[in-house]
């Protein structure tokens, strides 16, 4: 591939910003294929988690409960755990501990994403920054070559369009990327906040029940 009549490798041997910009792409691919994975491997079926949450909670069986979150071991499945470990403590005090592992399980959620948003961001002023090199490259090609020599100046030229697009190749799929796996992760935590209220209206319920048949 030529751009101008110059090689594309040729640009690859002259421009850092470039290489640069190839790194910041191969980052973005796998980032986006082990989010993916990562994110597979922790989804859930809520509904049928709850379900069985309650059942178990139905027939008093919480250590049953508390060991299939733990075979789980996905971040609804670790917020539920930890409410059941609580049981015993005032509802305050196991909706603050679940809230803290939800937020905790959200760290993890969002890891990496913090990388594809700075390389969306930055990607079209790095390439920028190579447009500008390629200019002053061309620029002064220009002056040692003469006249005569303007084709000396495409390489320069060359440069400054092959950053230009590297960069916005970079930066647009990296937006995209994270706008989508940023939305995952509220729906995920919205997800978790549901189901944090439904256990708790269980446990509630459970230990009143268990308060009138006391009396």
């Amino acid at each position: 591939m030529t751009i101008g009549g110059v090689p594309l490798i040729v640009v690859m041997k002259i421009s850092p910003i470039f290489d640069l910009l190839v790194i910041c792409l191969g980052i973005f691919i796998w980032i986006t294929f082990e989010r993916v994975g990562a994110y597979k491997k922790k989804r859930m079926d809520r509904v049928a988690f709850m379900e069985e949450i309650r059942n178990a909670l139905a027939k008093n069986k919480y250590e049953s409960a508390i060991e299939y979150c733990a075979n789980e071991n996905k971040p609804l499945a670790n917020m539920v755990k930890v409410g059941l470990m609580n049981r015993h403590r005032s509802p305050e005090d196991i909706a603050e501990l679940m809230e803290a592992t939800r937020m905790g399980e959200r760290v993890g959620l969002e890891k990496f994403l913090g990388i594809l948003g700075t390389m969306g961001n930055s990607s079209p002023f790095i390439g920028l920054l190579g447009t500008v090199i390629g200019i002053i490259r061309a620029f002064k090609l220009l002056e040692h070559a003469g006249a005569g020599g303007a084709t000396t100046i495409m390489v320069g030229i060359a440069e400054a369009l092959v950053t230009t697009a590297m960069g916005l190749l970079v930066a647009i799929p990296c937006v995209i990327a994270f706008n989508y796996f940023m939305g995952v992760v509220k729906n995920w935590y919205v997800e978790m906040e549901v189901v944090s209220k439904e256990l708790m209206v269980e446990l509630v319920s459970g230990g009143k029940a268990k308060a009138v048949k006391k009396a």
